[in-house]
């Protein structure tokens, strides 16, 4: 069998796509993620690809709500991976704006496997959100 190598990752003995879409949103919904807090999100986000362990493919900042898309190791856990963002996210806010109320994200998030739609569809949804 022939991998196209450009899909998948590897990883010791490990060959795999684990694409993740993820949605989180602020407390209550709040209409609060734009400006200089969207540009901050995303700087944290970035930052902790590498400690986290997993990799932007794509991200929208949208005023209530963030869309990921995440290629995750399938070793690691997608909800810790999310939960540990949401929280050094809500700290790395509070440290410089220090105006939003604790907790700043809403416990629930949406993660869906990508794979039943081709991934270009999904980074085409992301993209056209703003």
């Amino acid at each position: 069998m022939l991998l196209n190598r450009s899909k998948y990752q590897t990883h010791n003995h490990l060959v795999y796509s684990c694409k993740y879409h993820v949605i989180f949103c602020p407390k209550y919904r709040r209409k609060i993620l734009v400006g200089k807090t969207a540009e901050k999100i995303k700087q944290l986000i970035l930052e902790k690809q590498e400690q986290y362990k997993y990799n932007v493919l794509g991200m929208e900042i949208m005023p209530d709500h963030v869309h990921l898309l995440l290629d995750v190791n399938p070793k690691d856990n997608i909800v810790e991976i999310i939960n540990k963002i949401k929280g050094y996210t809500s700290f790395g806010l509070n440290l410089e704006f220090s105006v939003f109320r604790k907790p700043f994200w809403s416990q629930s998030k949406f993660i869906s496997s990508v794979g039943a739609v081709t991934l270009d569809v999904v980074k085409k949804y992301i993209e056209e959100q703003k």
